[in-house]
């Protein structure tokens, strides 16, 4: 699924650059799903963060994402982390993700494709934010 996703978000206006490998992490929220697949992917693109959110949402439906409750169990879940530089906030989309800080799963992917990150909205080394998490 972290693969058909990838390949389908491409276009000519989205370009993938690289992937982190995978990493299987347990649920956060609600427990009773099975474990979880999770991966990174970075991409060249002049595409808006809202235009990047509703292509990723595109994909979600394509793939046959179906949104139950918060947390549940789905097939595909694709967010966006970080927009270079960007940060935003409305309605429908904040970036920096609202809680990617909280999560070894999604800082160390990201730190595996980019250790010198920075969060756009502190300027704080994300490797640091990761070394202040607790084990998992």
């Amino acid at each position: 699924m972290l693969h058909a996703a990838v390949e389908k978000l491409q276009a000519p206006d989205l370009r993938l650059t690289r992937v982190s490998g995978m990493y299987e992490t347990a649920p956060v929220g609600y427990l009773d799903q099975p474990w979880f697949l999770n991966q990174v992917a970075e991409f060249d693109s002049a595409l808006s963060p809202c235009e990047l959110l509703a292509r990723a949402r595109s994909v979600e439906n394509e793939m046959g994402r179906v949104r139950t409750f918060v947390n549940g169990p789905r097939n595909i879940d694709i967010d966006l982390i970080l927009c270079g530089d960007a940060v935003v906030a409305t309605e429908d989309l904040i970036v920096p993700h609202p809680r990617y800080r909280e999560r070894r799963f999604v800082l160390k992917p990201l730190l595996e494709l980019n250790p010198n990150l920075r969060d756009p909205a502190t300027g704080e080394r994300l490797a640091d934010v990761l070394k202040e998490l607790p084990a998992a």
